[in-house]
């Protein structure tokens, strides 16, 4: 109890600064902003809170945001709290993501891109398919990723936003890399790396991509394909560019960017950094019983074989045995 009334708390706080200026909207539209203020409180909270804590207030939030849509009186009203019910069903497959409830993400994120349908958003509806597609890649399921990535595409139409390209570049060369297509792979990244040179001509950012994508985040992209790939030169090449997503304040995303580090080390034969690297990663899947994280780190394990495996490798088999989520 005392953890929601918590969490409860914090949001409000990180919601502060935008409800001073809902009573200056229309009733109508001050619900919907509402609703989204308090999505954006949670979705900061992420950052360095355990999805486990954060999941069962964000699906409350949920059910009270599709409550409240399917009580509106107007069809403009209902599309725009769709809008809104679509950002926090997404958010919910994120968490779900990260706990490596892999069933549940998949519910979240088809629920979210219903909801993006229905509110008539196309580009709402293109992100919302392009976050489905970085999750079935990153799960392995290449075909699906890329079906999902070419439906983005065709939501985004002939004038997509240059952070909407470079974007949705970098998730489809996750799929490639999964179907071990490398040179299709690398045009991809060319391509989304030629978009973000792009990206600060639109600032602000147009809704929902309101992140920063900087050359960075195709490092990190790049850097990502190359551990799926089995090519350390493109993780090493990638690396001192990829530095700002690697001392990012999300640990969980650092930490799985740590994993793709680590295998590549462990692809040239680097064990004591690929497992030092490995096992500073699982403490932080461990501190926020990320279950994304740990299974990473389960999966870079079973790529290295050995009957004498050394003592780095043992310390680290000793730390997984010993976890249970």
């Amino acid at each position: 109890m005392h953890r929601r009334n918590f969490l409860a708390g914090t949001a409000a706080i990180a919601a502060a600064p935008a409800l001073a200026v809902l009573h200056a909207q229309p009733a109508d539209a001050r619900q919907a902003a509402t609703l989204r203020v308090a999505t954006t409180a949670f979705r900061r909270l992420d950052a360095a809170t355990s999805s486990r804590h954060l999941s069962e207030p964000v699906l409350a939030h949920l059910r009270l945001t599709q409550t409240v849509t399917a009580e509106a009186e107007s069809p403009e009203q209902r599309a725009c709290l769709a809008a809104v019910g679509s950002e926090a069903a997404s958010l919910a497959g994120w968490l779900a993501w990260d706990m490596n409830d892999i069933g549940s993400a998949r519910t979240w994120y088809g629920t979210a891109i219903k909801a993006a349908r229905a509110s008539g958003d196309r580009l709402l509806t293109a992100y919302q398919l392009g976050s489905l597609a970085g999750f079935e890649a990153d799960a392995g399921n290449a075909a699906q990723g890329l079906a999902l990535v070419h439906r983005a595409r065709h939501q985004l139409g002939a004038d997509a936003p240059a952070i909407a390209s470079a974007w949705l570049g970098t998730v489809e060369a996750l799929a490639h890399a999964v179907a071990g297509d490398r040179v299709t792979a690398d045009a991809v990244l060319e391509q989304a790396a030629r978009h973000t040179e792009a990206v600060p001509d639109e600032q602000p950012p147009p809704w929902p991509w309101v992140f920063s994508f900087t050359p960075s985040k195709v490092a990190a992209a790049r850097l990502t394909c190359g551990a799926r790939l089995g090519i350390p030169e493109w993780v090493s090449a990638s690396q001192d560019a990829a530095t700002a997503a690697l001392a990012s304040g999300h640990e969980k995303q650092r930490a799985l960017l740590a994993l793709d580090l680590a295998a590549a080390h462990m692809a040239e034969g680097r064990l004591d950094g690929a497992f030092a690297l490995a096992a500073r990663a699982l403490e932080m899947g461990v501190r926020y019983r990320s279950g994304r994280v740990i299974e990473r780190a389960r999966s870079l394990r079973r790529g290295y074989t050995s009957p004498t495996p050394p003592r780095v490798v043992r310390d680290f088999d000793e730390r997984l045995h010993g976890i249970y989520l």
